[in-house]
């Protein structure tokens, strides 16, 4: 039989699982995100992404600030619920609204836990420059990603990854994780193994003091930088005075002073090394490849990056 769902989710990494869960025949209750925020030019209230598909769906869709208040918790167990299903929510969920399921909540976690627990797993493992990572069913508890996992899929970290395409193949790859897994759970074949003691990090929501690039760095962690904060916040440095978002890099060959441009073509010299960056973003304006950018600002060899 179907399990009967509430699924707790916001950004576009959880769509692809609740999707999966839907077309998979199960009872997806309510959808539980977080509450809609000013955006674009206009500061329109914007619902998530999670959010505007339920809805489309015709899914009750719940917004709640905080799921710590007696009313909100008494009206999630009125749900009668077999699971909780947990993407990317936002909130912490209290020890009540973990227990009031049947078989409790799981959660989707966007790495290969115990390494990077905490609220920016796969910008962590791209800026860490590890070679591989992955999706993990794991059943949720009070603590910070520390359950127990029942499933697990792995995928290397590419030489050209950055954040949004691991995040992209991360959430197809988690989808069918989840799917699979509810399934062996129907059949009463899932397994629950206990993480590691060691090897624990924290994926530490991202500041901005992480973005400032320091060309005094050995070239390949600017690589991991620029790759980990792609698109979004975006590395930067300044050119001129002017705030400059470097988008995609690629190692390149050459000495000189940390930030000193080794050629016209934004080949810039590192502590260690040196990158070439291929993609940059003014501050205002739009993307551009170097060549185009290039073009309306031109950086000689010798001029200084801050």
């Amino acid at each position: 039989m179907p399990f009967r769902l509430a699924f707790m989710g916001s950004p576009t990494f959880a769509l692809p699982t609740l999707e999966a869960l839907i077309d998979a025949g199960h009872d997806v209750a309510c959808v539980y995100s977080q509450p809609p925020r000013p955006a674009g030019r206009g500061k329109q209230e914007r619902p998530t992404p999670v959010h505007a598909l339920a809805a489309a769906r015709g899914i009750e869709v719940r917004t709640p600030k905080s799921l710590k208040k007696a009313d909100e918790q008494a009206a999630f167990a009125a749900l009668n619920l077999d699971l909780a299903i947990v993407v990317a929510y936002g909130l912490i969920l209290p020890k009540i609204i973990l227990d009031a399921p049947k078989h409790g909540a799981l959660n989707l976690h966007g790495s290969l836990l115990p390494r990077w627990r905490g609220a920016a797993p796969i910008q962590r493992a791209v800026m860490a420059g590890d070679r591989v990572t992955g999706v993990q069913v794991m059943r949720m508890e009070e603590g910070l990603d520390t359950g127990p996992v029942l499933a697990s899929v792995e995928t290397p970290i590419e030489f050209e990854d950055n954040t949004s395409t691991l995040h992209d193949r991360l959430s197809l790859l988690g989808a069918r994780l989840m799917r699979d897994t509810l399934d062996k759970l129907e059949r009463g074949e899932t397994r629950e193994t206990p993480q590691s003691e060691e090897g624990v990090t924290y994926a530490h929501k991202i500041t901005p003091a992480d973005a400032r690039i320091d060309w005094s760095k050995p070239a390949r962690e600017i690589d991991f930088q620029i790759r980990g904060l792609s698109p979004t916040p975006g590395a930067w440095f300044e050119l001129d005075g002017v705030r400059v978002k470097a988008l995609h890099s690629r190692l390149g060959q050459g000495v000189g002073a940390p930030g000193e441009a080794l050629d016209d073509n934004l080949l810039v010299a590192c502590g260690e090394g040196a990158v070439r960056l291929l993609t940059v973003q003014r501050e205002g304006r739009g993307p551009l490849a170097a060549e185009a950018f290039l073009r309306g600002q031109p950086v000689p060899t010798g001029a200084r990056l801050a």
